[in-house]
């Protein structure tokens, strides 16, 4: 555990605590992660239905395992200086596993750990047919995560599932039980009023976070309203997949089209553009230091 990663985490968990809904967009691997920190964004989200989709080209039903966040999350961290939530589903198994999936995402660079209370194996939050653990369960899980960090300002984001499951009262209740497990930040999945959306802040100590999927169950509203309810993070976790998405099924079939694909500013990035996002000019630099063209 370097000095940097502590003051890293330790000024990240003063900014969560502010309360001032953080917008947070997900990344899914090393580049688009250092999209968001050129946008100007305050930290990131390492999600999991990102690196299933785009990875792996399948849904997000509990198809990635450890060694794959794990690998991702040193990916970005190489990368970027922002702060990293890191989406560790299920904690792949149980409390020990939790463990085991704590240090392993610590060491590789996490800042945040989301641990959810689904049974394995997961499902989208916003996918119908979700299962959930016993309370008693995730409370385990997250005892595990905490006690198993080595950094204690390392957060631990505890998530539940239970609304589409038990109704709205008992994941509240659950939320509350994860808090006295020592859960630093909480996450009700799949809100679907507008009125428990606006009541939830209120009922928590710890700093909530609310997930807006873009086409999913949440309805949503705009920051500055979720400011004022005082949420701490706004998750935006797959808003750049489906724009890259979106980019690549406009320009690709343009190309089958015409034939031909030229550098148009409202179908692709520049050439130029995409050697600056990969930092090649640090490259070159390098390659001429140690190769001795430099001098």
């Amino acid at each position: 555990m370097s000095i940097a990663d502590t003051q890293r985490r330790d000024a990240f968990r003063r900014r969560i605590m502010a309360r001032n809904a953080m917008l947070m967009p997900g990344a899914f691997n090393a580049l688009s992660a250092r999209i968001v920190e050129d946008a100007g964004f305050e930290a990131l989200y390492l999600t999991g239905a990102g690196i299933s989709n785009m990875s792996l080209g399948l849904p997000d039903m509990g198809f990635i395992g450890l060694n794959e966040v794990a690998e991702h999350t040193a990916r970005v961290r190489e990368v970027v200086e922002l702060p990293i939530m890191v989406d560790a589903d299920t904690g792949f198994g149980n409390a020990l596993n939790v463990r085991h999936t704590v240090r392993t995402l610590e060491r590789s660079g996490a800042d945040a750990i989301q641990l959810e209370d689904q049974v394995m194996p997961k499902k989208c939050g916003h996918f119908n047919g979700k299962q959930v653990v016993t309370t008693q369960e995730m409370v385990g899980r997250i005892k595990a995560a905490v006690d198993s960090r080595q950094d204690d300002h390392l957060q631990i984001v505890a998530r539940t599932d239970a609304a589409a499951v038990h109704g709205i009262e008992h994941a509240i209740e659950r939320a509350h039980q994860f808090t006295e497990a020592g859960a630093d930040i909480l996450f009700i999945e799949a809100t679907e009023s507008l009125e428990d959306i606006r009541r939830l802040p209120a009922l928590f100590e710890v700093p909530l976070l609310i997930n807006l999927v873009i086409g999913g169950k949440t309805p949503t509203l705009d920051r500055d309203a979720l400011d004022q309810l005082g949420y701490a993070v706004v998750l935006y976790a797959n808003a750049a997949l489906q724009s890259a998405v979106c980019g690549m099924q406009r320009a690709l079939p343009q190309l089958l089209k015409n034939g031909r694909l030229d550098e148009d500013p409202q179908l692709v990035a520049s050439f130029s553009e995409r050697q600056r996002l990969v930092n090649k000019a640090l490259f070159d630099d390098l390659e001429a230091r140690y190769s001795g063209h430099d001098e």
